[in-house]
């Protein structure tokens, strides 16, 4: 202590005394003079020695007291803070234990994820070295994680496999997303497996690969059984389409015969009564056969997705009267009248006309057959809307009707209204079927109205933006007559069908030559000089389409090439475009229509052009 604390403490301490030995006198002074009345026992000097040691003593005793409260205080905070310590630890020491039990039950998890995990997880160095394998590994690979671990790279993997995924690798950017490749894998017990990985690379800046893989063997194999089934899915399509392009040949050969010769008795003037009636039967059982055939095709190629619409410019009212023209001779035949109401100012529009020309035409011919008596009505009608119009086409007629619960039914596939119409009216069912189709394929309506035994009314209705019809062209082709002195070269194997086209062509002063196959039809055009060659596609030892391609290279060298038709019963649109690339000018589709055989002669005839 420092004598300036010294000072201060007396200094301090100084009235205490002075209070206490003058407390002191005044009791002694009051007890024995007062009280007691003993002058004599009053002992102010004594009382003063006394109460100056006592004041010191007292001020010692004070400051002791003081000095040990302030050690008591001291202790007592010094026991605080170490309780506050010792409370502290303890909760660190518990937050501590907690940590430990927490990592040790997340190391537990990721341990159980780890040996568990149907995945394979890898870390990989930026150099390509391994860091760590999950034991998922063994199971997927056969090899244990520290086999796995001293594996080179290139060891599971085929050389193409490895570069290949080595260039995914390649492009990635750390923390950038991820990317994957399959690739084939070879087992420990050398099986091949196919496994998926992802590849990402971390974006800590350690550089590290993370590569995660799944065994997706069973995944592969179902792809590879998918694209097996579908690729014998589309060799039994293109079997399918083979087969019935082959019948449709074979179907479409011999009526051509049939249709032709027919047509040749019907227009003699030799005939019977009797023997002409029969000829006409035969030409309307052949004409539904080509019906028939025709619409199985047609459906065919709609199942198939083969529908490919071809949109231009066409007059509607033109394409009724049309329709109707085509009717009419039946009709006539039947005691009907066909009438076509057309609105008025029916503007042009850009769609498929000939596709539209088939409904309507299905919708009269239905009209004509399933009508006794009475009048067929093909009515227009159109509605503009701007640069767009909507067009509805109705047939009209008085025959059998439809009941309510069959209306539906009858533009299903193979479906009329009952087996009783089938067999009185006959048909395959198949040409309102093939009409929604095309409606449908145009996104537009068809439907239904009628009335059982008072008649129905078929529609359609399409929406299609308007157009300007092209200017008609010159016509630049003058009619056949006998006169004409046309050479032409006919190339055709079946002899039944050498003798019609002949029969056909020879009373208009067509001078006919025929060669059996492509071969002598090539080497006709070498030896002679003709004015048109119709020639058949399907025909053995050489075929039309290679005859025309012989033909072309040899006509290369004169710079003049014939016109060639093809004439065969090859009337699918693929078949034609394959007709015209082969170097054909034009194609007249089996059975052969005289009229558009006459046409097509008159139109090439004499036209050579560059070769």
């Amino acid at each position: 202590m420092t004598p300036a604390m010294v000072r201060d403490r007396i200094f301090r301490a100084a009235p205490t005394v002075a209070v206490i030995v003058g407390a002191a006198l005044a009791m002694d002074f009051l007890y024995n003079v007062v009280v007691m009345r003993r002058p004599d026992a009053f002992t102010p000097l004594t009382i003063f020695i006394i109460a100056s040691i006592a004041g010191p003593l007292s001020f010692w005793l004070t400051d002791q007291k003081i000095r040990l409260e302030r050690m008591h205080a001291d202790l007592s905070a010094s026991l605080d803070a170490t309780q506050k310590a010792k409370d502290e630890a303890d909760r660190r020491r518990q937050e501590a234990e907690d940590a430990l039990v927490k990592l040790s039950e997340a190391e537990r998890l990721y341990r159980l994820l780890g040996d568990n995990l149907t995945d394979h997880v890898a870390l990989w160095t930026p150099k390509g070295e391994r860091l760590y394998s999950s034991p998922s590994i063994t199971r997927i690979t056969g090899y244990s994680a520290d086999e796995f671990m001293a594996l080179p790279p290139t060891a599971m993997v085929s050389d193409a496999d490895f570069k290949r995924v080595q260039g995914v690798i390649g492009r990635l950017t750390p923390g950038g997303p991820p990317a994957s490749a399959d690739y084939e894998c070879f087992r420990k017990d050398g099986s091949a497996i196919w496994l998926e990985s992802s590849y990402s690379r971390l974006g800590d800046g350690s550089g590290i690969l993370l590569v995660t893989s799944r065994d997706i063997t069973e995944r592969k194999q179902l792809e590879m059984d998918i694209a097996k089934a579908l690729e014998m899915a589309e060799a039994a399509s293109a079997a399918k389409s083979d087969f019935l392009a082959n019948m449709t040949h074979e179907l479409r050969t011999p009526l051509t015969a049939i249709l032709g010769f027919a047509e040749v008795l019907r227009r003699s003037r030799g005939l019977t009564r009797t023997a002409a009636r029969q000829i006409g039967h035969i030409l309307d059982a052949s004409n539904t056969l080509l019906s028939v055939v025709n619409d199985v095709l047609d459906f065919s190629r709609l199942e198939a997705g083969g529908l490919e619409l071809d949109p231009g410019p066409f007059d509607p009212a033109a394409m009724a009267s049309s329709c109707a023209a085509l009717v009419q001779e039946r009709a006539t035949a039947k005691g009907l009248k066909v009438v076509v109401r057309a609105a008025k100012g029916l503007a042009p529009m850009n769609l498929d006309g000939p596709r539209l020309s088939q409904v309507l035409l299905n919708f009269l011919s239905n009209a004509v057959k399933f009508t006794a008596h009475g009048t067929i009505t093909v009515a227009l009608g159109q509605v503009v809307e701007g640069d767009q119009a909507v067009l509805r086409g109705e047939v009209v007629d008085t025959g059998i009707g439809i009941a309510p619960e069959h209306r539906e039914a009858i533009f299903d596939r193979f479906s009329q209204a009952d087996a009783a119409v089938s067999r009185r009216f006959g048909g395959t069912g198949l040409g309102l079927a093939i009409s929604r189709r095309i409606i449908e394929r145009m996104e537009g309506r068809i439907g239904v109205d009628s009335i059982e035994g008072q008649g129905s009314t078929f529609w359609f209705e399409v929406r299609g933006p308007l157009a300007d019809l092209p200017a008609p062209e010159a016509e630049d082709a003058p009619p056949l007559n006998a006169d004409a002195g046309v050479r032409l070269l006919l190339v055709e194997d079946n002899a039944v069908n050498r003798e019609l086209i002949r029969t056909m062509l020879e009373p208009f002063g067509i001078g006919v030559e025929t060669a059996h196959d492509g071969v002598a039809g090539v080497e006709a055009m070498r030896q002679g000089q003709y004015d048109l060659v119709l020639m058949d596609v399907q025909m053995p030892v050489m075929d039309g389409l290679t005859a025309t391609r012989e033909i072309r290279a040899m006509e290369g060298a004169r710079g003049v090439a014939t016109p060639i038709v093809a004439m065969t019963a090859n009337v699918l649109p693929e078949q034609i475009a394959t007709c015209l690339a082969a170097g054909m000018d034009d194609h007249l589709g089996k059975p052969i229509n005289p009229t558009k055989l006459l046409e097509a002669v008159a139109r090439w005839s004499g036209r050579a052009h560059a070769a």
